[in-house]
């Protein structure tokens, strides 16, 4: 009858450590959550959950990385983008990336507890690109993943450097927020003007 905060604090208090991670998915993001996003405009954020499934997003991440709306909820996964989309693979840098994101992955899964949760998922990307199912059998994994560079290819205003940060998102284990924060200024004032947002001032 405890609530999980409950049972952590019960489980600290008794044994020192937390209970074991039991993983409960939740559709969607709250009001609150989608109202931080839009706050970012136009810098491009998502919160994905712990088996890498996009369930917000902004209007910058919509122009910059993918029009998530488009797209039904089970189609919204980032290693199904990684490893199935040609267009991601085009990317002289894919096999770098692939790696990094998907030992990144298999971490955040077992964190969260999600290992069960995400075996359909790794079943259909095995049968589908045999470099995952390589790399997935490799079983690397890759630690903290918070900061790093990523460059982006727009159809229109080109090559675009982000630094992406990864933040926990506070009551919910289940969900990270990921922050692409353009690099250079004038690249954020760009984005800005596609998405038809003011740039925020200096």
């Amino acid at each position: 009858m405890l609530t999980e905060i409950e049972r952590e604090h019960l489980f600290l208090l008794g044994l020192g450590r937390p209970p074991e991670v039991r993983y409960q998915k939740k559709d969607g993001v709250t009001p609150r959550l989608q109202r931080v996003l839009d706050a970012l405009d136009p810098t491009p954020a998502i919160i994905r959950t712990a088996t890498w499934y996009v369930v917000g997003w902004n209007r910058a991440a919509t122009a910059m990385i993918m029009d998530y709306d488009a797209l039904p909820p089970e189609q919204r996964n980032i290693l199904r983008f990684i490893f199935l989309d040609p267009r991601t693979r085009a990317s002289p840098s894919w096999e770098s990336v692939a790696r990094f994101v998907l030992g990144a992955f298999r971490v955040d899964a077992t964190r969260a507890g999600a290992v069960h949760e995400v075996e359909a998922l790794v079943e259909e990307l095995s049968r589908l690109s045999p470099e995952f199912r390589t790399m997935w059998r490799e079983n690397d994994v890759q630690g903290p993943h918070g900061e790093r560079i990523k460059q982006m290819q727009h159809a229109v205003l080109g090559t675009i450097a982000f630094e992406y940060s990864v933040f926990a998102v506070d009551g919910r284990p289940d969900l990270s927020m990921v922050v692409y924060n353009p690099t250079r200024t004038e690249d954020l004032e760009r984005i800005a003007s596609l998405v038809g947002i003011k740039a925020p001032s200096e």
